[in-house]
């Protein structure tokens, strides 16, 4: 979470409009097969990683531009909570942010497994954003807006495999 909060900023603008849905499909009706970690397959493992990795960029820049309800189906209510106190302390502050998303380098499933119900799934993640933070009068606090940054990141999400609801949640940054 410290983390990304020093990630923070806005999209360049030249960036193409991305879904804030984080789903992975399942068949529907009688055969329907609950996820998990026997169905969660290499094919399965992929289209996760895909939705994953769009669910990384759409949170990290819709948080750096402090626009949490476009984001708010893709969060757990813990982490929209410490998302929210962060940029309400920002704003307070009269602090600035600036980021770009240049893109992810890697993003690989550390680990996952399925108790209670709940599928939870650990995802390293190695992005480059070039970010930073001004004051009210646009002296620069941190960062640099002229430098990329390689940042290392490990997200947990977790899906109740009961719910009919397609959305991962963030549970964990």
């Amino acid at each position: 979470f410290l983390r990304l909060r020093g990630i923070l900023g806005k999209k360049t603008g030249h960036e193409e409009k991305i879904s804030a849905t984080f789903s992975r499909e399942f068949p529907t009706g009688k055969d329907q097969e609950k996820l998990n970690e026997k169905n969660f397959d290499e094919d399965a493992k992929k289209e996760f990683l895909n939705g994953a990795k769009i669910a990384y960029e759409t949170i990290i820049t819709d948080f750096s531009k402090g626009n949490l309800k476009e984001i708010k189906s893709l969060l757990d209510k813990k982490i929209f909570d410490q998302f929210n106190e962060a940029i309400k302390e920002r704003k307070k502050n009269g602090l600035i942010s600036e980021a770009t998303f240049i893109g992810i380098n890697s993003a690989d499933i550390k680990e996952y497994k399925l108790l209670n119900n709940i599928f939870e799934v650990t995802v390293d993640f190695i992005s480059e954003i070039i970010s930073c933070v001004r004051d009210k009068d646009k002296k620069i606090i941190s960062g640099d807006p002229g430098k990329i940054k390689k940042v290392h990141d490990t997200w947990k999400f977790i899906k109740d495999v009961r719910s009919s609801n397609p959305n991962w949640l963030l549970i964990d940054t």
